[in-house]
C-alpha cells in the first residue's frame, strides 16, 4: 500500500520539478522528433503530450505505474490530433509484442526505474528495425567532485523524490543496452543545482 505522500504529495511534485522552464525547453527539442507508432516510457504527467506532432505521429502509447500520475497524463493539454492511449505498466516489463513502435520516448525516466538495463532491454525489443530510441535524462556528472556529491545524496533524495537517482549514467547505459547512440548533446541544466542538472539527450537507434 502507498503511503499519503506518495499519493497526494508525491505526483505533484514531480509535476512540478519535471516542468520547469529547463526541462521544458528539453522536451520541446527532443518530443517532435518522435514519428510513427510511439511509446512513451514513464509518461508521468503527460507533460511531452503537448510537444508531438500529430503530422508525423500515428499514435502515442504512453505508460506508467502510478494511477495518480496516469490521471494527470490522461488531463494534460495535447493536439486534439493526437491519438493518445495511457495505460498501466513498468518500463521493465512492457506489455507489448515485439517490433511494436517506431519510435520510444524515454525523459528523465531512467532515473527512477528500478533495472535501467531491464528497462532499455525492453524498450529495444519492442522498436522495430531500424527504430528510434529519444533520450533526456539527467545522471552522473563527468566531473568527479560533482559525481561524489551525487553519490553522497543519493538515499536521501531517492527517498524523497519517488525512486529518482541522481548518479545512473546516460549515454553509456544505452549503449551497453545494445542501441547505437546517433547524435548526443551534454550539459548541466541552466539553473539548476549541478547535482541534479547533469543532462544527456539526443537519439539511439536498433541495430
Amino acid at each position: 500500500m502507498t503511503s499519503f505522500y506518495e499519493r497526494a504529495i508525491l505526483p505533484r511534485l514531480l509535476t512540478c520539478a519535471c516542468g520547469s522552464p529547463a526541462i521544458m525547453r528539453q522536451r520541446a527539442r527532443l518530443v517532435p522528433q518522435a514519428h510513427g507508432r510511439v511509446l512513451e516510457l514513464g509518461v508521468g504527467g503527460g507533460l511531452n503530450l503537448a510537444f508531438y506532432d500529430p503530422s508525423w505521429v500515428d499514435y502515442v502509447t504512453g505508460i506508467d505505474p502510478s494511477p495518480q500520475l496516469r490521471d494527470r497524463a490522461s488531463a494534460a493539454p495535447r493536439s486534439p490530433n493526437l491519438r493518445v492511449a495511457i495505460e498501466a505498466g513498468e518500463a521493465e516489463a512492457l506489455p507489448f509484442a515485439d517490433h511494436s513502435f517506431d519510435s520510444v520516448v524515454c525523459t528523465f525516466t531512467l532515473c527512477s526505474v528500478r533495472d535501467p538495463a531491464a528497462a532499455l532491454a525492453e524498450a529495444r525489443r519492442v522498436l522495430a528495425p531500424g527504430g528510434d530510441f529519444y533520450f533526456c535524462e539527467h545522471g552522473l556528472s563527468p566531473e568527479p567532485g560533482v559525481a561524489r556529491w551525487q553519490t553522497r545524496l543519493d538515499p536521501l533524495w531517492s527517498r524523497l523524490a519517488g525512486g529518482c537517482h541522481l548518479n545512473r549514467p546516460v549515454a553509456d547505459s544505452i549503449t551497453a543496452a545494445g542501441f547505437r547512440l546517433g547524435s548526443v548533446e551534454k550539459a548541466y541544466l541552466p539553473k539548476t543545482p549541478r547535482f541534479a542538472g547533469w543532462n544527456e539527450w539526443g537519439a539511439a537507434q536498433t541495430n
